[in-house]
């Protein structure tokens, strides 16, 4: 069973790369969604988390403000390192169980795990790390023009994540996202056959 991480900053196509591979057969696992699942109400990780950064942060519904949290974490390395180390174990411990669950189900499958904080887990127990990679100026239009995003604060989000030429230099394969849809998808397939060749 190839274990794959899948990684790249903020709208590299990352997700794009990731969901192409499912198509082709792959079990895509998402970073994100455990993530998610790692701080739903009456979970250890949320109640860390209102211990460490306060009631400000919980909904009124007993849910997690995101938008809350983030107000308080971006731009202050300190704080976001505070609440990675809260979530990030949780984290952990998902995914080795769903790369488990994977393995018991298909030998051979080949298990993508996409991440988008590569730096945050390391790289040692992945068979290959797959970069998306597109230029910044690209990838600022896709924040500003796909998620409404204004130009200074696309241009944050992106200073505030790894280096593109760190992540570049973890990667086994780097995908070029930085054209047209169907050029990155051709490039998915070029990976997929040699992943299962």
């Amino acid at each position: 069973m190839p274990l794959i991480a899948v990684t790249g900053g903020i709208a590299s196509g990352k997700s794009t790369v990731s969901r192409r591979l499912g198509e082709l057969g792959a079990q895509v696992i998402d970073a994100d969604a455990l993530a998610r699942e790692a701080v739903e109400p009456g979970q250890p990780a949320l109640e860390a988390i209102r211990h460490a950064f306060g009631d400000g942060v919980i909904a009124a519904d007993g849910s997690l403000d995101r938008a809350a949290l983030a107000g308080i974490v971006f731009g202050d390395e300190g704080k976001r390192s505070l609440l990675n180390g809260i979530v990030h174990p949780s984290v952990l411990h998902r995914s080795q169980a769903a790369f488990r669950t994977a393995l018991a189900r298909d030998r051979s499958a080949v298990v993508v795990y996409d991440v988008p904080l590569i730096d945050a887990r390391g790289t040692g127990e992945f068979d290959r790390v797959v970069v998306a990679d597109a230029p910044e100026e690209v990838r600022l239009q896709r924040l500003i023009e796909l998620r409404g995003m204004s130009p200074e604060d696309a241009r944050a989000r992106i200073a505030s994540q790894m280096p593109d030429a760190q992540r570049r230099a973890l990667a086994t394969d780097v995908i070029d996202t930085g054209g047209d849809l169907q050029s990155t998808l051709r490039r998915v397939d070029d990976l997929w056959r040699s992943l299962r060749g």
